[in-house]
């Protein structure tokens, strides 16, 4: 008896409104815009059957379809990029969907592929993220920086814009602290659910859309990667997202 094989789908959320960098996939990096950058970085991720650029702004689904990938057509009022996401994957075959920032230029695809081979091979998850250890006592400080904790097989316990864990006496020896990154695969049937929910109290206080699943009960597996990528969110990262991406020699 044949097996169907788990389709697994990476959706690009590019809205065009941005309070602080309006059009901010269209924003030439090095002379190609944000949008290439992201898409070219994801074509690399072996494990995906298809990549769709979730997006409300006829321009860049041009650009987009400009470069032989496919734009889908989202409403503009989405609250969140999940729901963005969720909608985008509505008429669309898919298992498994991978959510992936469209303002990150040096997305790992390694990344990429691990979280679908999580949700592939074990399928006991409902959603996968990912953590990279935080390096520095100003980033762990800075409410935008998302902290992350989880228990056993890697089992996502809480996020929060706070320092977690407080360490309140002596700081036990291997006890790191890690910022979120903001990749998420989920399975179907949860994100359906998930975008079908309204947010909890936990979500309002904090502005963080995955306690809404942790509220929910959401077995949600966090990887651990070494990957420190760049957003960008405002004018002044643009130069220093040219810089990373000289650095990491992708611009000739």
């Amino acid at each position: 008896m044949s097996t169907k094989p788990t389709r697994v789908v990476g959706v690009i959320p590019a809205r065009w409104a941005s309070t602080r960098l309006p059009g901010k996939a269209l924003v030439a990096l090095c002379g190609k815009p944000l949008i290439q950058w992201v898409l070219e970085r994801t074509r690399l991720a072996r494990r995906l059957d298809e990549i769709i650029v979730a997006t409300d702004d006829a321009r860049i689904g041009s650009v987009v379809e400009a470069l032989g990938a496919k734009a889908v057509m989202t409403k503009p009022d989405h609250p969140s990029g999940t729901d963005r996401v969720a909608e985008a994957v509505a008429g669309i075959q898919a298992d498994v969907v991978i959510n992936i920032q469209g303002d990150e230029p040096l997305i790992d695809p390694e990344l990429i592929n691990r979280l679908a081979e999580v949700m592939v091979g074990e399928p006991e998850w409902d959603m996968a993220t990912a953590a990279t250890p935080i390096r520095t006592e100003e980033e762990l400080q800075k409410s935008s920086v998302v902290k992350a904790v989880w228990g056993e097989r890697g089992r996502a316990l809480y996020f929060s814009r706070s320092v977690i864990p407080f360490v309140r006496d002596v700081k036990p020896e291997g006890l790191r602290h890690w910022r979120h990154v903001g990749l998420y695969a989920y399975r179907r049937e949860f994100l359906e659910r998930l975008v079908r929910t309204p947010p909890c109290l936990l979500e309002q206080a904090e502005k963080l859309e995955q306690l809404r699943a942790l509220h929910l009960g959401a077995r949600m597996r966090v990887l651990e990667t070494q990957d420190v990528s760049v957003g960008v969110d405002t004018p002044e990262d643009v130069a220093l997202a040219e810089a990373a991406l000289r650095g990491a020699g992708l611009v000739r």
